[in-house]
């Protein structure tokens, strides 16, 4: 009895999951050809730069701090792993220099969106 009523369940949740995504996709449809129509209009407005400013901005920032948090963590995790064995310094350094790349795509992504300035 159990079973048949979580495959019921599982079965609504996925036709309303279906039905959901359908609207969904039919709303950004509707909602893209309505910019597409507009184009014109919202073309080179200073909202437009100030976004891509703003977003610039975030890229980088956020960016910067995810990278801080994660070399905070793995970093000292890495210093007390190459204490107790030296060996596992390559792999440990490899976490690391992973985590500073973070801060890296961050800014590569900032300076793409300042470019489109």
């Amino acid at each position: 009895m159990k079973r048949r009523f979580l495959m019921l369940v599982i079965l609504a949740q996925l036709i309303l999951g279906v039905t959901a995504s359908s609207v969904l996709a039919l709303s950004v449809n509707l909602k893209a050809n309505q910019i597409e129509a507009n184009a014109d209009q919202l073309a080179g407005t200073q909202w437009d730069k100030a976004l891509i400013a703003l977003a610039a901005g975030l890229a980088v920032g956020l960016g910067c701090l995810a990278a801080g948090m994660a070399i905070a963590a793995s970093g000292s995790a890495a210093i007390s792993a190459a204490t107790e064995k030296p060996e596992t310094f390559f792999k440990s350094f490899l976490v690391v220099a992973l985590a500073e790349a973070l801060a890296i795509y961050g800014l590569i992504i900032g300076i793409l969106l300042w470019l489109k300035l």
